[in-house]
């Protein structure tokens, strides 16, 4: 685990001089360093080599991926996570494990300028800070996952050192896997093949010392113990790779599977769909006619004679003449009116 100063001298040399470029003040420490103005630049090397002052709220080269936040998580995840990798694989080659140091420390350089510059330099809430970059060189436009990159992308410290332990990674790599060639193809040559064998959890190389055996003339070989974790892993990323093939696959069935029942339930649900249509289509019909009848009964005119009284508008039969007339009859009086004679 003593690559891990590796990460800790690269977390410190990375924040001391993003702390030079962008400057800070803390006057009960009595620390005052003055920074450079922002997008300002210094001339290093011409126009080729700058120190050029910025912030980004992405990755290394100032990539973006998703929102601040889920940037800052993301990296605090990863973090602990090659952690544990160095701690897994401590018995591993150095390369490989300096490799995760450098990885390591720069995952940690970019993530203390995510979590906690927005709160010391009082411009965002906790995780949600810019990483400083101030490395820039002027190189002529490139394109970079399909989009054109006008200038090379300004970057600093860890991301350096993210990049370094990518590239130790790979040549680590391609060097283990040259070595376990060489030594199958030694096996292959000093030994006879009935005496060729493997051991479990170590690899064993078979030499010759070039000496008889009794009467059964027998190679009398000696047995050197290597570290063979190299092959092991190699054998297990195999292994897991064939296990993601099959559990691939395995998914894309139940993928497909799933597809066609939703397939069969969108044609039941368009079935369904059209027989509701066509049953608006009746019901709208229906009312139409419906209304198009009251209206008729509306507008027709009523003749005379068609309507029956009701029973209690019906009156009782007139009286007869003669009992108007004997009502209605005046009686004189037998006597002389004046005027007549």
């Amino acid at each position: 685990m003593k690559v891990l100063y590796w990460s800790l001298v690269i977390v410190v040399i990375d924040q001391i001089t993003k702390l030079k470029v962008k400057g800070i003040n803390i006057p009960w420490l009595g620390i005052h360093v003055e920074g450079m103005p922002y997008q300002s630049s210094i001339k290093v090397i011409g126009d080729f080599f700058q120190f050029t002052f910025i912030e980004n709220p992405g990755m290394a080269f100032g990539l973006q991926l998703g929102s601040k936040l889920f940037l800052t998580l993301f990296t605090i995840f990863a973090t602990i996570l090659i952690f544990f990798i160095i701690y897994k694989n401590r018995n591993e080659s150095y390369l490989l494990r300096i490799a995760l140091a450098f990885i390591l420390g720069g995952a940690m350089g970019n993530l203390i300028d995510r979590t906690f510059y927005g709160v010391i330099y009082d411009y965002a809430p906790l995780f949600y800070g810019r990483v400083v970059d101030f490395f820039h060189f002027d190189i002529p436009d490139f394109r970079l996952f399909g989009k054109t990159v006008y200038t090379f992308p300004i970057f600093n410290v860890a991301d350096i050192a993210v990049t370094a332990g990518f590239i130790l990674i790979l040549l680590g790599y391609k060097k283990a896997f040259k070595e376990d060639k060489k030594e199958d193809a030694s096996k292959n040559e000093l030994v006879p093949a009935d005496m060729q064998f493997a051991a479990a959890g170590a690899g064993l190389v078979i030499a010759s010392d070039n000496s008889e055996r009794g009467n059964d003339n027998i190679e009398n070989v000696d047995f050197e113990f290597i570290n063979s974790n190299n092959l092991n892993s190699l054998n297990d990323m195999d292994k897991q790779q064939e296990i993601k093939k099959e559990e691939f696959a395995k998914n894309k069935e139940h993928f497909e599977k799933k597809n066609e029942e939703f397939e069969i339930k969108k044609e039941e649900f368009e079935t369904k769909k059209e027989n509701f249509e066509m049953n608006k289509e009746e019901f709208e019909k229906e009312k139409e006619i419906r209304k198009e009848k009251e209206v008729e009964k509306e507008e027709k005119p009523e003749m005379p004679g068609e309507t029956p009284l009701e029973p209690e508008e019906r009156t009782e039969p007139d009286a007869s003449v003669d009992e108007l007339e004997n009502k209605e009859r005046i009686v004189i009086p037998n006597q002389d009116l004046p005027g007549l004679k």
